[in-house]
């Protein structure tokens, strides 16, 4: 950019022209869902000055708003002219999005077909931590000396000031709440002297664990995993490991170690875990181990922890992570290991937004950071175990139970001989072998744990009249009754409306009756069956919060239950000393419904369960009642042998070409008005390419075919295990420009047949 400046000299006058140096251009990867990065120039006043580099965080406008963004790798698009270019608004002063995040970004976006700005907004959550630490305004008392003598004190001014005189350092808006009086008296009272308002800056990081801290004695088993563990740690490469322990084997123990090495090293530690609200145990764990409490990452946690935390992960001042799935999107500075606890659990699979599994992206980021992972399960998954056949994952295995504790004998009641007796109040789940080894539980002083993984009290809800079936108006879903909150609900949108008095379809009074049970069906029936007994029940809508699970947890540890009724919420992590039985009201329950990993979800789901039953001194018993009792699924189990149950499994989709022997790649296609949404499946079936090695079924409706008031379409991709579906999708989809209202959404690798 060039200035014609006039300039007199004399009488003579010349044309001096001086060139001011062009703003520089800069690729910015903003937070929306686009692929690739815009042009921006340089903030105003840094021409000439130091460049950006690559990974600073920016504040950019797009349109009237202005948003984070990444500077990013490669030149920027000189055809766009230089006068249509906006400029950066502001440059944060947080450590730059290394490369090795940016690259784990740009791999995430190509895999799940998502726009790399959907997952960089996974990485950038909390606006608030991205904002410039000014530090936080604070009040103390201020210097008598400085007091205008005129000032006079009133009612509301002297609570202030009694507050303050008691201990400083109070915000603006707590002091205002705590003396009961408006910001304007906090104000006029720091105008005036008499208060004193000053900056602190945050404190941004976690405390680190004493260098000198030990572990327990470990088994012969559980040392030399353990070690081999840590000479990985030490090494500083990339290992995928797969810890193969049976329940109860002391696991957490041996990654312990691993932790208390890469802390040696000085490296970061992320332990990611299925469900961080029921973890109240593990964290009790770790602070005993390590004297700390480590950084937390989930959707409890409260903004201003929130911020916290990003920013301690951030600048290295968090050195162990504890968090749900999102907590690997967060920007380590020196990751030196990654644990998936659980590995084989569902819940790592992210089905809104970015579709993505966290246990697989675990260990690409792993690769990427050039550390360990640790996958730790007593029922690896499927695709886990194939990998270690191939070579790709090493394996170590604990065999046998901490401490010399017994696996727990697994008995089956076969539910079409030994039926459950009616009640007074109505149809009886509990089979006679069930009653009475509950009874016989009790008696001996032990707890016992009855388990349903089915919210609520009923799951249904029919007119006796006509047969009509309370459904949700939003979702192909029935409505579940909840009587603890004298509520139907759909679990699919989370609708809810109280239970009619007459029926809606008949105008029939009194003819609505629950069908199936629930957990609090199971808790009624106990009550009556053993009303001396203490009843205690879990389930992710009774502990809404990590404080109410923490309770509930410590009332079974201190024995103050005896008979606990619960979800899959009680089904992992939790060591009872006392309990000794398991009875499992419905295991047939997730058995069929048409998911690829129907069987291998209940094995894993009911071996777990099981696996909480006598884990100290004190012999454990597990009662499965089932209308299958020779389905392999429930022979494996009772035999104690999940090698068979994976050989049987591989065997069943190998011959359908299921993964992890095939790939799949699910395609949703989802809008409000149903004639539109056919239409346009109808050209998407029109469009399907015919490429070797790959086949794309569809469309289908869903059998959520209505969810939250959009109607749903589905298309699989199947291919061979050669062929990428993320290829095939791309070729088909990328031509198709679908209506407005309509969205398409490809999940590779899906979890969820719904």
């Amino acid at each position: 950019m060039k200035l014609g400046t006039v300039v007199g000299i004399g009488d003579d006058l010349m044309l001096f022209e001086e060139t001011v140096p062009e703003l520089c251009r800069y690729r910015v990867q903003v937070i929306l869902p686009v692929e690739g990065p815009y042009d921006y120039l340089a903030p105003e006043g840094s021409a000439g000055g130091k460049p950006l580099q690559p990974g600073q965080i920016v504040m950019v406008p797009i349109g009237k708003r202005i948003l984070p963004g990444v500077i990013w790798d490669g030149e920027p698009d000189t055809s766009v002219p230089y006068g249509k270019l906006r400029q950066i608004e502001e440059i944060s002063d947080l450590p730059l999005i290394n490369d090795e995040l940016r690259q784990f970004i740009e791999w995430v976006a190509a895999y799940t077909l998502f726009p790399r700005g959907s997952v960089l907004k996974m990485v950038l959550s909390v606006p608030q931590a991205l904002e410039s630490v000014a530090g936080q305004k604070l009040y103390r008392q201020g210097l008598s000396d400085a007091v205008d003598q005129s000032f006079r004190i009133t009612a509301a001014r002297q609570k202030v000031l009694d507050l303050l005189a008691e201990s400083g350092g109070w915000t603006g808006a707590d002091l205002a709440r705590e003396a009961g009086v408006s910001n304007s008296v906090i104000k006029g009272l720091e105008q005036a002297g008499v208060v004193e308002g000053y900056f602190e800056v945050p404190d941004f990081s976690f405390p680190l664990p004493p260098a000198d801290i030990k572990g327990p004695d470990l088994s012969e088993d559980q040392r030399a995993a353990a070690d081999d563990l840590i000479s990985k740690v030490r090494a500083g490469n990339f290992a995928a490991v797969v810890l193969d322990g049976v329940t109860g084997s002391g696991k957490t123990e041996v990654y312990f170690e691993a932790i208390e090495a890469a802390l040696g090293e000085g490296q970061q530690i992320l332990v990611l875990l299925p469900e961080i609200a029921l973890s109240s145990q593990w964290l009790d764990r770790f602070e005993q181990r390590f004297a700390v409490r480590p950084a937390e990452w989930h959707s409890e946690l409260t903004p201003a922890l929130r911020r916290k935390t990003w920013r301690a992960v951030s600048e290295g001042k968090a050195s162990v992570v504890v968090g749900a799935r999102s907590s690997l999107f967060l920007p380590y500075e020196k990751l030196g290991l990654i644990i998936v606890d659980e590995e084989h659990e569902a819940s790592f699979k992210q089905e809104e937004g970015v579709c993505y599994h966290a246990r697989d992206m675990a260990v690409v980021r792993a690769k990427g950071c050039g550390c360990p992972v640790v996958l730790a399960s007593a029922t690896p998954a499927l695709e886990t175990m194939v990998n270690v056949q191939n070579g790709r994952y090493e394996r170590l295995v604990l065999s046998g139970r901490h401490g010399g504790a017994g696996m727990p004998d697994v008995e089956l009641v076969d539910l079409r001989f030994d039926k459950p007796e009616r009640l007074d109040s109505g149809q009886g789940w509990l089979s006679q072998a069930l009653r009475g080894a509950i009874r016989q539980t009790l008696e001996a002083g032990e707890q016992a744990m009855l388990f349903l993984n089915r919210r609520g009290y009923a799951p249904l809800t029919l007119c006796r009249t006509c047969g009509h079936r309370l459904q949700c108006p939003h979702c192909t879903a029935w409505l579940v009754e909840h009587r603890r909150f004298s509520r139907l609900q759909c679990h699919h949108c989370g609708y809810n409306t109280r239970l009619p008095d007459s029926c809606p379809s008949c105008d029939s009074e009194g003819s609505l009756v629950p069908c199936g049970p629930g957990v609090e069906r199971i808790v009624e029936e106990a009550k009556k069956l053993f009303p001396d007994a203490r009843i205690g029940l879990m389930a992710s809508d009774t502990l809404t919060s990590p404080a109410a699970t923490r309770e509930m947890v410590e009332r079974i540890e201190k024995r103050e239950v005896d008979l606990l009724v619960g979800t899959q919420v009680v089904a992992k992590g939790y060591h009872f000393p006392y309990l000794t039985l398991v009875g499992v009201v419905d295991a047939d329950l997730g058995l069929f419904g048409g998911d690829l990993r129907a069987a291998e979800r209940t094995f894993q789901l009911l071996h777990q369960v099981a696996g909480r039953a006598g884990r100290a001194e004190h012999k454990g018993r597990v009662i499965l009642q089932t209308s299958d009792p020779q389905h392999p699924v429930m022979q494996t189990l009772k035999a104690g042998d999940r090698d068979k149950f994976l050989e049987i499994e591989a065997e069943t989709r190998s011959r359908g070409g299921l993964p992890p022997f095939g790939r799949l790649a699910a395609v949703i296609v989802s809008g409000p008005d149903e004639a539109e949404l056919d239409n346009f499946c109808a050209t998407m079936a029109r469009a399907i390419p015919t490429i070797d090695g790959a086949r794309i079924l569809g469309p289908a409706p869903a059998p959520l075919s209505l969810l939250r008031g959009k109607y749903r379409r589905r298309f699989l991709v199947m291919t061979r295990r050669s062929v990428a579906p993320q290829a095939v999708a791309r070729s088909w989809l990328q031509g198709l420009k679908s209506p407005s209202r309509v969205r398409v959404v490809v999940d590779i690798d899906p979890y969820s047949f719904l």
